[in-house]
């Protein structure tokens, strides 16, 4: 199960414990409570636009994809995320 920007909830360790995925909670998985926001920034963005995902929109990966970072990762693992969670949305 894809997410609108790529992530598989499948591949979480929360998914169908904690989380039922993006699209089931309407962008607000449990990390965006440990992060302080009501919404995923990426999920609103992509409802605004009326994407089904990122995927569909022209200016993937946009900004808000490099500032919205994993903690734990590495820039260069940063890096290699958006570039998977690209070809899985182009795959879409």
């Amino acid at each position: 199960m894809l997410a609108r920007c790529g992530l598989d909830c499948s591949a979480c360790y929360a998914y169908s414990q904690d989380c039922s995925g993006c699209n089931a909670v309407d962008g607000k998985p449990f990390w965006t409570r440990e992060v302080g926001i009501e919404q995923c920034e990426l999920y609103r963005c992509s409802v605004t636009k009326n994407y089904a995902h990122c995927g569909h929109c022209q200016e993937l990966p946009c900004k808000m994809w490099y500032d919205l970072k994993d903690p734990p990762l590495s820039d260069e693992q940063h890096q290699e995320n958006i570039q998977e969670r690209v070809r899985r949305l182009r795959q879409n």
